[in-house]
């Protein structure tokens, strides 16, 4: 299975999910390109991402930098699959807080579809 798609997060260690969903639905997600985004909170991000294997489970590595209510942040984190299909990883904030964090696949929005106009006789 894929990490590639946007992952609802829906825990942290540090924070619950009032605060985590505070600006907007926390979220983390990875490219098919090696980059992605997260944001939680007040804080928004850009990963640079590397696929590895860590303990035979598809797993990300990435460095990001980013913004924390429009102060300049940056770090490091990982995430890997589970055996159930969420997603477990670690957030770091270079000089700062760090967070382990869930997440689940987030659901995708129904396509739009226009609806056929109707002519009246």
């Amino acid at each position: 299975m894929s990490l590639t798609g946007q992952w609802r997060i829906v825990a942290m260690e540090l924070w619950d999910i009032d605060a985590i969903d505070l600006v907007a639905p926390g979220f983390i997600e990875f490219g098919s390109d090696r980059t992605g985004r997260f944001g939680f909170i007040a804080v928004e991000g850009w990963m640079d991402c590397r696929e590895v294997i860590r303990d035979g489970r598809a797993c990300v590595e990435f460095t990001w930098e980013g913004s924390d209510e429009g102060d300049p942040v940056s770090g490091r984190g990982w995430a890997v699959l589970a055996d159930d299909g969420t997603l477990d990883g670690r957030i770091f904030f270079h000089l700062g807080d760090d967070s382990g964090f869930q997440a689940v696949r987030a659901e995708t929005s129904p396509p739009v579809t226009k609806r056929a106009s109707r002519r009246r006789p």
